[in-house]
């Protein structure tokens, strides 16, 4: 006569009270293992997300340019003729993109694409007294450029204002040059046999998170820019910003194959940082792969002394009904409910650590390192792949159980 259905939960219940010891052993094994792999996830990601917020936060994900000039070499000489042919390569300049302003709407209606900015580039030389440093000159439109980088929150004094004479400047170059938000300075840019000189208006000191940067900055609207370096009308550069910054070289490529412009992701720009990343992936997987390892062996080891210990109560169950399949559910119970209450526990354990992480772990200036937090659909995640480990370590103790004879174990 088969048992009811609540007969395996009994079973089971009763089997892991009566080795509480091993259970609560393995339970807690189970916690720190998920605690381990939440933590050291949340870590990661935050670290990640911390590096790549600095370096992107300054740069845009994608950049377009003007191909490069090139030199059309020499036609080879004709046979049994000597030449002494040498290509000189071509000075490069600052050139505007061809038809940009037809290639920027184009741009936007892209997927993925989140904003686009024209920008003028080139360098030059700020004055103020007897002060003379080297600059990055940028021309810009302050509202598109905003969406690249999020201007607006690096300024550190100031009003975000770019009109025509006005310029936003990095704070280090303001401590080198004696500027306040409202001084001036002198910017003088060389272009070809001439040079050009302008007088601008600081409205803001804006800190971009890289020293150098705040060195060499000088944001001006994008016409005053487009006179300093001769360019007129014109743009040397477009910046793209990305929803999803990892689809950068995709998009990259997919844009060099189209149109006839030099382009470049910060993937490119950023090969050892990008390698670092990856690196970092790599081995936080591996270490979330050891660590279940070790879950799964605990409980399978756990449950496989279990099964010996209670190989006389088995072999009585089994004598008076209990079939082979509700003896295999039993023992599949009992791994699925260790793993499912050592995965809970240990998602509270992770945030505890984190927790204290926050709390306890921070910079010179007393604030936290980064942002760092147990993502709900990870935790998720990471309980969910541990019950189910948690029920597979089950199945070899649980067949074996279930193959037991009724009248050998009895006589054990």
């Amino acid at each position: 006569m088969a048992l009811p259905m609540s007969f395996e939960r009994r079973v089971a219940w009763r089997f892991l009270v009566e080795g509480r010891t091993q259970s609560l052993l393995i339970l807690l094994g189970v916690a720190a293992g998920v605690a381990v792999v939440a933590f050291i996830t949340a870590l990661v990601t935050g670290l990640q997300g911390n590096t790549l917020s600095k370096t992107l936060g300054a740069q845009a994900h994608i950049t377009l340019y003007s191909p490069y000039d090139t030199v059309i070499p020499a036609a080879p000489a004709a046979s049994g003729v000597h030449a002494l042919q040498t290509t000189q390569p071509r000075a490069q300049r600052t050139r505007s993109l061809s038809n940009w302003q037809l290639l920027l709407p184009l741009l936007e209606a892209e997927p993925g694409v989140a904003a686009v900015s024209p920008m003028v580039a080139g360098a030059g030389l700020a004055q103020r007294g007897e002060a003379t440093q080297s600059i990055a000159l940028s021309g810009i439109e302050l509202p598109r450029y905003d969406r690249i980088v999020g201007l607006r929150s690096k300024l550190v004094s100031g009003q975000p204002t770019l009109e025509p004479g006005d310029a936003i400047i990095g704070t280090q170059l303001a401590a080198d040059l004696g500027i306040a938000v409202g001084d001036r300075l002198s910017v003088l840019v060389g272009n070809g046999s001439t040079s050009t000189r302008e007088t601008l208006r600081v409205t803001a000191l804006a800190d971009l998170g890289i020293r150098e940067l705040n060195r060499r900055t000088v944001l001006v609207p994008l016409r005053t820019a487009q006179s300093l370096l001769g360019l007129p009308g014109g743009a040397s550069s477009l910046d793209v910003s990305l929803v999803d910054p990892w689809q950068a070289q995709a998009l990259a490529d997919s844009f060099a194959q189209r149109w006839p412009y030099r382009v470049e992701s910060w993937q490119a720009s950023n090969a050892q940082l990008v390698s670092a990343l990856h690196a970092q992936t790599v081995s936080t997987t591996l270490i979330r792969v050891v660590v279940l390892l070790v879950v799964v062996l605990g409980i399978a080891s756990v449950l496989v002394v279990s099964v010996v210990q209670k190989q006389r109560e088995i072999g009585i169950l089994r004598a008076m009904g209990a079939t082979r399949a509700q003896m295999l559910r039993v023992f599949l119970l009992q791994g699925l409910w260790v793993s499912a209450l050592g995965s809970a526990a240990g998602v509270l354990l992770a945030a505890l650590l984190v927790k204290a992480f926050v709390t306890f772990v921070r910079g010179s200036d007393g604030q936290p390192l980064f942002v760092l937090r147990v993502d709900p659909a990870t935790a998720l995640q990471v309980a969910a792949v541990a019950t189910l480990c948690g029920v597979l370590a089950a199945v070899v103790p649980a067949r074996r159980a279930a193959a037991l004879d009724p009248a050998q174990a009895i006589r054990l």
